[in-house]
């Protein structure tokens, strides 16, 4: 997909909705220095393009009874695209997976997993990831503390 073509405006606009999602037109539109409907329109148009994907509510996992994070470390036997292919769409069905990212280096993937506690990991790891054919090994790590999570890019206007 070619990149979208942004002008100082729409990264204000950017900006602005990534630090609050939830506000009105005419809030955006004060903050970017524009009236309510071009700047609707813009939003609309980025939309449309793809560069804004959509809108979500941030959740605290620990108050939600979620309060492990996993990282996993994926070796598959062997990087075909069938393979690969196959094990993303694994991926894209367990929700306890929420990020995956394809690495570069020793390792194929590296899977951010979420879970309510040690045992439901474990389940997780016998009933999901391990059974997933062409994985050939897999290093798990887990986070101790959550020093800074954003999904803030840092869009510059």
């Amino acid at each position: 997909m070619p990149k979208a073509k942004l002008d100082a405006i729409d990264r204000k606009i950017i900006d602005a909705l990534q630090v609050e999602g939830r506000m009105t037109a005419q809030q955006l539109a004060d903050k970017v220095g524009l009236s309510p409907s071009p700047c609707a329109r813009r939003v609309r148009q980025m939309e449309d393009m793809g560069v804004i994907t959509g809108y979500t509510a941030v959740i605290d996992q620990d108050l939600v009874d979620l309060p492990i994070s996993v990282f996993a470390s994926i070796k598959l036997e062997r990087q075909r695209e069938s393979e690969l292919e196959r094990f993303n769409a694994a991926i894209a069905r367990w929700p306890e997976v929420v990020d995956c990212y394809l690495m570069t280096g020793q390792r194929d993937y590296l899977l951010r997993i979420v879970v309510r506690d040690l045992h439901a990991y474990e389940r997780f790891l016998k009933e999901k990831l391990t059974r997933l054919d062409g994985v050939a090994s897999i290093e798990t790590s887990f986070a101790l503390a959550q020093i800074k999570r954003s999904n803030r890019l840092p869009v510059e206007p």
